[in-house]
């Protein structure tokens, strides 16, 4: 049989449509690295005066997508975490304010979707490594001497939608350090240490000699645990988890990997290998060892042919700790760039974060997005993504971000809420260029936590964050209406249970004395 040019064209144009919607139907792998209290600043793309290199997450913003306006759910680490994987506001929990511990009930409520449950419910494999900071439920009680380091843990990562878990379970200032792995403990963390004061201010570290008894203000910690081991340890994990799976992702199970570093969260532990090499100092060290690290993952994805069709996503929890200080005055560094204020603050220092995105199969390498953006939106723009759709309990404070991802024209409503909270659990709601905090001061670690208004006194702060992201200027008394309006919203926001679209949702009232300017019936 004989096919011509024209029969030939016609069957090759099929196969090319064909195998074009293949590829896009394929679902990719998608990969979340989270670092810890890194402020906008401390990505050298994102800041050319920095007094460090972050190449790898250079690599990252030029290859993919740059949101300039992306922010953490909550300006310290518990809230931002919960909200990350839910897709809801933290504050609708029980946790008002503050963060959470190593040891306790995980705040994430039984049955509550996470990106990973939504995944491993659409075929992907999951795997969580690194810092958990929910709370899981460990044998026995410090207090009481009777734990039982023998027995599984519960209420960690493995019954919140992952496959597998390794990691630590707080920050290190919380205790119960030592690795874990799935639901238990690697090492038993029989020993006791505390922090330990480091050469520059409002620093310290956990490092040996630990002690056979426990005292007041120490922790739980293995006789092999080294602080600066950490983020290596980690890092190798990770690399070994993307080879391990990475035949079954070619062959079309693709993979979830959340990966939430330790750092540059304190202490700043850095390791022996990385000392020394920036131009600013401890801080500037254990970011560019910080780099590394993400670069391993990186580098793993693209030995393993897995680049083109994975979505990694990277962003931090907060914004730079108060030392962040200490690195603007002695080095010149801006960790939080123009911003006011920093992590626990309800001021832009507080939450607005690098939030990056690298897809090279469907992300254009060099874009930009300028809306307000926040990272409670992670779980409707994977649903988009796998073609999932999320329960009306689901993801309630959630926007697909897919659409601009696929084109950066592509603009979100003018109305589109995002809102912010601080470490005293004070809230602050965005909508395009308006901000309003709805107390007088920063709500965190910037002083005054609190200003009292007085008689004829503005009760709140409003800014226009277009023209003033430095929230110099507070136009509350120009602008009334705008005020009026936005407190009306994030009343409704509250009491709705959700700021998406669907049915009302319930959600935890408690003693919320933070409400000042609303009555919850």
């Amino acid at each position: 049989m004989k096919i011509n040019r024209i029969t030939l064209f016609l069957i090759s144009g099929f196969l090319l449509i064909g195998l074009s919607g293949f590829a896009q139907k394929t679902k990719p792998n998608i990969v979340i690295i989270y670092t810890d209290d890194q402020g906008y600043g401390d990505v050298s793309a994102l800041n050319p005066e920095a007094k460090f290199k972050t190449p790898n997450m250079d690599r990252l913003a030029n290859e993919g997508l740059i949101f300039t306006d992306g922010h953490s759910s909550d300006a310290v680490c518990t809230p931002s975490r919960y909200s990350l994987l839910t897709g809801r506001y933290s504050w609708r929990t029980t946790l008002k304010e503050n963060v959470l511990h190593a040891d306790g009930p995980c705040l994430i409520e039984k049955n509550r979707m996470t990106i990973a449950s939504l995944l491993k419910e659409n075929g992907y494999n999951t795997a969580m490594i690194g810092k958990w900071h929910l709370q899981m439920e460990f044998v026995g009680d410090v207090k009481d001497g009777d734990r039982d380091w023998s027995k599984p843990f519960t209420d960690g990562p493995i019954e919140k939608g992952f496959d597998y878990y390794f990691g630590i379970a707080a920050s290190m200032n919380y205790g119960i350090l030592t690795f874990l792995e799935n639901d238990h403990v690697v090492d038993p963390p029989t020993l006791y240490t505390k922090k330990k004061l480091d050469v520059t201010p409002r620093t310290y570290r956990m490092t040996p000699p630990y002690e056979t008894e426990q005292k007041k203000g120490y922790v739980e910690v293995a006789p092999s645990f080294n602080d600066e081991l950490v983020l290596e340890t980690l890092a190798n994990k990770a690399v070994n988890y993307i080879n391990d799976v990475s035949k079954e992702a070619k062959s079309g199970k693709p993979f979830f990997l959340y990966f939430p570093l330790t750092s540059p969260h304190l202490p700043h532990c850095t390791h022996p290998d990385f000392q020394g090499r920036s131009n600013c100092g401890n801080y500037g060290d254990f970011m560019e060892e910080t780099d590394y690290r993400v670069g391993q993952v990186l580098d793993a994805l693209k030995a393993n042919g897995l680049e083109d069709n994975t979505l990694v996503i990277f962003s931090s929890d907060n914004g730079a700790e108060i030392n962040y200080v200490y690195q603007r005055d002695t080095y010149q560094h801006y960790s939080c760039m123009n911003f006011k204020g920093g992590k626990r603050d309800i001021y832009e220092g507080g939450h607005r974060v690098p939030f990056l995105m690298r897809w090279p199969q469907v992300i254009k390498a060099g874009g930009k997005v300028n809306d307000p953006v926040c990272q409670t939106d992670y779980l409707a723009t994977i649903a988009d993504i796998v073609g999932a759709k999320l329960p009306d309990d689901g993801g309630v404070d959630s926007y697909s971000l897919y659409p601009m991802m696929k084109n950066t024209e592509v603009r979100q409503k003018a109305d589109r809420p995002v809102i912010h909270h601080s470490f005293t659990g004070h809230f602050a709601i965005r909508e395009g260029k308006w901000k309003l905090n709805m107390l007088r001061g920063s709500g965190g670690s910037l002083e005054p936590v609190m200003i009292e208004p007085k008689p004829g006194e503005a009760l709140y702060e409003l800014y226009d964050i277009e023209n003033d992201p430095g929230e110099t200027t507070n136009l509350y008394f120009q602008h009334p209406e705008i005020v009026n309006r936005l407190k009306d919203k994030i009343s409704k926001i509250i009491l709705n249970g959700r700021s998406t679209e669907g049915e009302p949702q319930p959600f935890v009232m408690g003693d919320w004395e933070q409400l000042t300017w609303m009555t919850l019936n």
